[in-house]
């Protein structure tokens, strides 16, 4: 494979500030072009494990840099910029992504490889690793990474007929300046990151740059399943680049049995209108669906323990990804809980009759609770995990529920270092559960709802 060229970036300065998953291959990508690069971490042990990196506060000297690479949890501008951001606004210095960067590589080194953008709300990991699953099943050089797997500057150059499929938040976005993606994507489009774009505008505009400086040969694809894309897609109509509208409620779509769930229709339907722009057949398409074998913490059977299955879905961490697992199990014990998102789980009411019992974890399970109780749904809050796995057990024999589904509906942040290592404890909990734990436990039921309604069908949704 081809490799980029050691003097790529020889005339070029840059100013990288964090060092973690994104900014450390950045800046080490950066000086191995050739590239002069000021590496900074405001954490100290993250700075003592930069090897090999010219360490300093950019903001003690002149900014007098190409860019500054701020990593993509760093704001720039709200809730506070940081430092660096301010000093590079001051100076007139571009703020960029490291996607940005690795646009200007491939080009640089003569490649025409293709750019696939993939964005919303909910759904855009499955859709990344789906897409990428199918063209390489279909023979086309590919490379997935970005916000999902491996960052973008580390991935290699590819050639002419290649692809990169990569994901992209909103805080990756908003620090582009000249890429253009081949193929767009917005899956959908919810109230989250309020704090980094100040209201659900900000987000909007941050989401659609997704579709920024395409052409009449390029591909925009937007899910219609809710009003927020329904309305950008009436946007898209007057772009250049050919539309195509998704929906998970469309009759007829093709998915494999690692995409369960309306949403998950609409994520192969997105990954199949780009395969199809790629020139991948239909057959193809067909057969890379049945054999996906799907991703962690996304409606992921951990265990089954006597006919109860434990599904870790732990990568929900707002009402909408919940909704899109509860959608799918007609009767439920369900384990939520950790850093609310605005709005918390009202908006999942009209599935709560599919919930037989509740537990709850993490900082704001009172507040979650006082929406079960308003709706009558019976729970608990053991509080930690390790507390309501073993209950959940216990309720799923009570109740005659074959699932427990761990679809926090909230961040992780309060008791874990991500939804990853949260939905990673889960399934180890899952695994260490036998026979035994379905004795009684000593959790009384907070909560007892009086009569159980009927499973209720789900509003119509994205990914």
């Amino acid at each position: 494979m081809t490799t980029f060229s050691p003097t790529l970036f020889s005339a070029k300065r840059y100013a990288v500030v964090g060092l973690g998953s994104n900014g450390l291959p950045a800046a080490r990508f950066l000086r191995s072009m050739g590239a002069q690069v000021v590496a900074w971490d405001d954490n100290p042990a993250v700075r003592a494990a930069a090897q090999g990196l010219e360490l300093a506060d950019p903001t003690q000297y002149p900014f007098d840099y190409d860019a500054l690479v701020l990593s993509p949890g760093i704001p720039h501008r709200l809730p506070k910029p940081h430092p660096a951001a301010e000093r590079a606004i001051a100076a007139g210095v571009p703020i960029l992504c490291d996607v940005e960067l690795l646009f200007h590589a491939v080009r640089a080194s003569g490649s025409r490889a293709r750019f696939v953008g993939i964005t919303g709300t909910n759904g855009k990991s499955t859709t990344t690793a789906l897409l990428h699953h199918i063209l390489d099943r279909a023979g086309i050089p590919a490379e997935a990474g970005a916000n999902l797997g491996p960052a973008a500057l580390s991935l290699p150059l590819l050639p002419h007929h290649g692809v990169y499929v990569l994901e992209m938040s909103s805080y990756m976005l908003e620090r582009l300046a000249e890429m253009r993606f081949d193929a767009a994507v917005m899956l959908n489009l919810s109230a989250d990151h309020i704090d980094r774009h100040g209201d659900m505008a900000g987000y909007a505009r941050a989401k659609c740059a997704i579709f920024d400086r395409q052409r009449s040969h390029h591909l925009a694809v937007i899910g219609i399943d809710d009003p927020n894309c329904r309305d950008i897609a009436a946007w898209l109509d007057t772009k250049p680049a050919h539309l195509v509208r998704i929906s998970g409620a469309a009759p007829g779509l093709t998915r494999g049995p690692a995409l369960p769930g309306e949403h998950n229709a609409q994520n192969a339907a997105a990954a199949t209108a780009v395969a199809r722009h790629f020139g991948v057949s239909d057959d193809a398409i067909a057969s890379a669906l049945q054999t996906y074998p799907g991703l962690p913490h996304r409606q992921q059977c951990v265990a089954t323990v006597d006919g109860v299955s434990f599904i870790n879905d732990s990568k929900a961490t707002n009402a909408d990804a919940a909704e899109r697992a509860l959608v799918c199990y007609d009767r439920l014990i369900w384990i939520a809980g950790g850093m609310a998102k605005q709005g918390g789980i009202e908006p999942l009411a009209p599935l709560f009759p599919r919930i037989a019992h509740a537990f709850l974890i993490g900082r704001d399970a009172p507040g979650l609770a006082a929406t079960l109780a308003h709706h009558g749904v019976p729970f608990d809050i053991p509080g930690t995990l390790e507390a309501a796995v073993p209950a959940a057990f216990a309720a799923a024999t009570r109740h005659h529920a074959p699932t427990v589904l761990l679809s926090p509906a909230c961040a992780s942040w309060d008791q874990f270092t991500g939804y990853d290592q949260r939905g990673d404890r889960f399934a180890e909990l899952a695994q260490a559960l036998s026979p035994t734990h379905l004795a009684p436990t000593h959790l009384a039921p907070t909560h007892l709802a009086p009569t159980r309604l009927a499973a209720t069908p789900s509003r119509t949704g994205g990914a």
